[in-house]
């Protein structure tokens, strides 16, 4: 297949006038304007000067179409899988909820069974698991079900390893819950990511947290103390601490956008990355949906929880946060699409298959018009 005539994003997060030729699932040459090929191949497509960007990678969700990851059953995952795909996300790591250990493990165990043996092309990859909670505090569990908070625990973590069969791969906690947090990092950061996920923690305990392996922040801002002069928390350690890759939600609920844009500037678009927590409800009209057992009423993009109403998660995908991100917060598009491809990539650990436009990387491809709308997905070298 040719995908000619479009502005490919490239690894220098540029677009440039070319083409790109696949074979198979894999892309075999990314072409410029230097170096066109003389004839069309005989399956081509007329990209009519669009956008080609990788396949979005949304590493922070828990559902959409009315199903959720916490459903615990393959029929939900490839109901999810494909609604992802069919939108432009075209792999995934979906989030658990703070869920009795017991259910967790068997959410897990059915994801791994779902991972081995799936094989349509019509639904996004799974990647990872990102485990929110059970971690974590009560002070800011947000959506959470404060019931079935526990402290971090190696032997627990240990389980969830096991029955996702090393499908996790990051997992949440609030250092400052328990005394045995160092020792709990220390312990698992070689098998699996270590995010700060609804914390209350001030600024020295989640720079010591940081500072003893753990390397990504859940939805920045959101489910921790706020970011002032005199407390920086969370936020002002994640900046401190350049390894650490921060998630943010940018729906135009959870953060304004005067806080993103300075975000970006404060801690470097190169380790962003955009996420949309979206819940069951998005794709799917305004009522009353559950998020991790809890309910939850959708009114356009705020989802909020019936009880008390907090946030609960998001009603829009990633690709409209794109949308957002570039439209009406301000940001250019090559950061936008870096921080939805490249970064996750990278902190999923497959930047070897996904994540860019890169020759022997997975033929994974969206096609945006010039106003950011949706023209073709090429999943695995093959349109949908």
């Amino acid at each position: 297949m040719l995908i000619k005539n479009v502005k490919v994003f490239t690894e220098d997060k540029k677009f440039k006038n070319g083409a790109i030729a696949l074979s198979g699932d894999k892309i075999k040459t990314v072409y410029t304007e230097a170096n066109m090929p003389d004839s069309d191949l005989e399956e081509t497509i007329d990209g009519n000067g669009a956008y080609a960007i990788p396949g979005l990678i949304d590493l922070h969700f828990h559902g959409c179409k009315g199903d959720d990851f916490c459903d615990g059953t393959k029929e939900a995952i490839a109901r999810i899988a494909e609604y992802e795909a069919s939108i432009g996300v075209t792999a995934i790591a979906p989030a658990t909820m703070t869920l009795p250990v017991e259910e967790l493990e068997h959410i897990l165990e059915v994801a791994a069974e779902y991972k081995k043996e799936n094989t349509d092309k019509r639904r996004a990859d799974l990647l990872g698991i990102n485990m929110e909670g059970p971690f974590i505090s009560p002070a800011k569990k947000g959506a959470q079900d404060e019931r079935n908070i526990i402290p971090c625990d190696v032997e627990v973590c240990e389980r969830f390893l096991k029955a996702s069969d090393g499908l996790v791969k990051f997992i949440g906690i609030a250092p400052e819950e328990s005394e045995e947090t160092i020792d709990f990092i220390k312990s698992v950061k070689g098998k699996v990511n270590v995010s700060l996920a609804h914390t209350n923690a001030d600024y020295k305990t989640a720079k010591a947290a940081f500072e003893a392996g753990a390397n990504h922040a859940v939805h920045l801002y959101n489910a921790m103390p706020p970011f002032s002069h005199r407390a920086p928390g969370v936020v002002g350690a994640v900046y401190d601490c350049k390894h650490v890759m921060p998630e943010i939600i940018c729906d135009g609920i959870h953060i304004h956008p005067a806080t993103v844009r300075a975000t970006f500037e404060m801690m470097g678009a190169e380790r962003m990355i955009l996420i949309s927590d979206s819940m069951r409800a998005t794709g799917m009209p305004d009522g009353q949906y559950t998020l991790g057992g809890l309910d939850v009423k959708v009114v356009g993009k705020l989802a909020t929880l019936v009880s008390d109403g907090a946030i609960a998660g998001s009603a829009t995908n990633l690709m409209d946060c794109v949308r957002t991100v570039v439209k009406e917060m301000g940001l250019p598009l090559e950061t936008a699409v870096a921080c939805a491809t490249m970064n996750p990539a990278k902190s999923l650990g497959v930047y070897d298959e996904y994540g860019s436009i890169t020759e022997g990387k997975k033929a994974n491809i969206v096609l945006l018009d010039k106003d950011l709308e949706l023209q073709a997905v090429i999943k695995d070298g093959m349109k949908l």
